[in-house]
């Protein structure tokens, strides 16, 4: 069963707005989105090519061993890497660029299963689907070998699989939470993470571990 979420803001308009790291009025930005989303009129088929451009054509900064680390929309976009917490970012910036409404979800998991004792905050996307009228929560952090994350829809509308297939399933008992607001813009502590240490090796051992 699905995690009930919650509005932080009651204003969808909130979910739409740029911002200095959802730089979603960024001409890179805007270009971006509408080249992939051309001709593409359904805001479902829009948003999933969006997530899974996002989740396949940038990579996460740890799994190509990348150095610096990014955190605007348009630093991803240019880059082509970012944590997951700069990919969701990306993903925010492209989807409200085309008028969807995204937001932002975290999640607490056990940092290495090596030392379930150690956890680090997950950042991952929800979307407001005008269509289904329902918020879907995306997690663009990018698959790998035990790692499998996929847009909950399939098949052709209006049939809509009720589901999330998230990167990380919550594991209660080794105190991993999944935490229910959806943000209009990325958590502070967050952002000061990735703006503070510049390198990937320096945001590690700084990863925030809670909300």
């Amino acid at each position: 069963m699905s995690l009930e979420l919650a509005l932080e803001s009651p204003q969808i308009n909130d979910y739409l707005k740029p911002s200095a790291v959802v730089n979603a009025d960024h001409p890179a930005i805007a270009a971006q989105a509408q080249a992939l989303v051309e001709g593409t009129a359904s805001t479902v088929a829009q948003a999933r090519i969006l997530y899974e451009w996002v989740r396949d054509a940038i990579a996460h900064t740890c799994d190509i061993q990348a150095v610096p680390v990014t955190c605007t929309a348009s630093e991803v976009l240019h880059s082509g890497h970012g944590f997951c917490f700069a990919k969701a970012h990306l993903l925010a910036a492209l989807l409200r660029s085309c008028g969807i409404p995204t937001g932002f979800c975290y999640q607490r998991l056990v940092f290495d299963d090596a030392d379930p004792t150690l956890h680090t905050l997950h950042g991952l996307n929800a979307v407001y689907l005008k269509e289904l009228d329902r918020w879907m929560r995306l997690d663009a952090r990018g698959n790998k070998p035990g790692v499998q994350a996929e847009f909950g829809w399939s098949g052709p509308e209006p049939d809509f699989a009720d589901r999330e297939q998230l990167a990380f399933p919550i594991r209660p008992h080794l105190g991993e939470i999944d935490y229910p607001i959806i943000f209009s813009q990325p958590h502070a502590a967050v952002v000061t993470a990735l703006q503070t240490h510049p390198t990937a090796a320096d945001l590690i051992a700084h990863l925030p571990t809670t909300l």
